[in-house]
């Protein structure tokens, strides 16, 4: 009975590990991937105003 108390005490305290690695970024530095959008900005922006135009009818 002890070792069972002991194993689910271990076993439940594992559940609250939490990673600590901490990601340090450069202001104004993007490290991403890089954008492949087939599309222009201008073409984008087009697309976007005409959606916008169509849900916001009302306004």
């Amino acid at each position: 009975m002890k070792n069972l108390l002991i194993l689910t005490s271990l076993l439940s305290l594992s559940a609250c590990y939490e990673d600590v690695d901490v990601t340090l970024h450069q202001a104004g530095v993007y490290k991403g991937k890089v954008d492949t959008h087939s599309q222009t900005v201008e073409e984008r922006a087009a697309i976007l105003a005409k959606r916008f135009g169509q849900v916001q009818t009302d306004r």
